[in-house]
């Protein structure tokens, strides 16, 4: 932390040394007190390379990313053993705690890895995209990508069906540097990316609605893992990209149980106490909430850019048209022709970008092939931002 390095920790322990008792117990205290003191003074990674088990979890849990090798790693707080004796339960060490299981269902780590070479490859390309500490800015490389480079498929890529998917990833891909995406927590949450690329040589990172999985809603676990990941970037000075195709959140009473307005506040905290120079393309759908979360212009978000297929407004057409038109359509004849008639009044009423555009919401609809120049011009535009939150201990985010 005096000099500003980033920490790197490579874990394999079986946890507390049950012979030295409280010892033991308090030199991990030790430790974790360090990893919460440099948390967002310098970028940690947790590399687990081998049994982490008991107290030994807490460390890798405090720092930025963890990253699990495949088949020789696991992470528990109590073993196979313990839980069998406790709750009857019968399970492996993998199943419990291995690299599959944390990256698809925990989300505690945030990568799973092959073997230790392809651990400590990843660790550096993690690393190039991050400044040394919170004083720094992130490297900028040369690149020999043109920042006008134009791609026309995107301008199809979105199709005319609303409720069809495609892959946000090919949005991502064709419009960052060289095409390189450095997908963070790929397994995990898979409505919503996350990542790092570059713009013109800039690191960024990306924050992207995944239209190909759950029709890109929020839910709570697409809520904490994007909320995490803003926060990273923005407490390391790395600007924020949003590709947004959002319908809603996701319904239900499973999710209103587990607390979705509580979690999904956290996406929202984050955007909105962020200060790093933030972008925001619309390429479809941005409903309700939804729409406010993800990096509007309403929480301070720099430029906001539109594609020609964006639709803005505070719900679907189907649904808007059943509140607002139950009583007509109750009443009428042919209730399909009267229903396709108001849907089709709404979407050419509202499902467009340029309302939102009218009031200064969006700086610019765009053509799709544009966005890459678009989104580089105006990286470059606040290379030199300055923002700050008001002088406080910190803010209370709904934890």
């Amino acid at each position: 932390m005096k000099i500003g390095a980033p920490v790197v920790g490579l874990n394999d322990s079986g946890g507390a040394r049950i012979q030295e008792g409280v010892l033991s117990l308090g030199a991990y205290a030790d430790i974790f007190l360090r990893n919460t003191l440099a948390s967002g003074v310098v970028p940690q990674i947790s590399a687990i390379m081998g049994p982490c088990a008991g107290g030994a979890v807490y460390s890798p849990a405090i720092t930025d990313f963890t990253i699990m090798v495949k088949e020789t790693s696991y992470m528990f707080v109590t073993g196979p053993d313990v839980i069998k004796a406790v709750t009857h339960e019968q399970v492996t060490k993998e199943e419990l705690g291995g690299a599959e299981t944390h990256n698809e269902k925990s989300g505690v780590a945030h990568f799973a890895v092959a073997d230790d070479h392809e651990c400590l490859l990843l660790i550096r390309e993690l690393l190039a995209f991050m400044p040394s500490n919170n004083l720094d800015d992130p490297p900028v490389v040369t690149t020999a990508d043109p920042a006008d480079r134009a791609d026309a498929a995107l301008d199809t890529l979105v199709p005319a069906q609303p409720t069809q998917p495609y892959d946000m990833l090919d949005v991502v891909h064709a419009v960052v540097d060289d095409g390189n995406f450095l997908e963070v927590h790929r397994h995990f949450a898979r409505n919503l990316l996350v990542g790092f690329a570059r713009l013109g040589g800039r690191a960024v990172g990306v924050v992207a609605n995944q239209p190909a999985h759950l029709a890109g809603v929020l839910d709570i676990d697409a809520s904490v893992k994007g909320a995490r990941f803003v926060r990273f970037c923005d407490a390391f000075n790395i600007p924020l990209v949003t590709f947004e195709d959002v319908p809603g959140f996701l319904p239900g009473t499973q999710q209103e149980y587990a607390g979705i307005i509580r979690h999904g506040a956290k996406l929202l905290f984050a955007f909105a106490e962020a200060t790093v120079p933030k972008l925001t393309v619309i390429t479809r759908k941005a409903y309700g909430g939804a729409y406010c979360v993800m990096s509007s212009k309403h929480l301070r978000t720099d430029a906001n850019f539109a594609w020609p297929t964006a639709e803005i407004a505070v719900m679907g057409a189907e649904g808007a048209v059943n509140v607002l038109y139950k009583r007509e359509l109750d009443a009428a004849a042919d209730v399909a022709a009267a229903r396709a008639e108001k849907v089709a009044e709404y979407r050419e009423t509202f499902a467009h970008p340029y309302v939102a555009a009218s009031h200064g919401f969006v700086d610019e609809v765009i053509a799709p092939r544009d966005t890459r120049r678009k989104l580089v011009t105006a990286l470059a535009a606040l290379d030199g931002k300055r923002d700050k939150n008001p002088p406080k201990k910190h803010g209370n985010i709904p934890l």
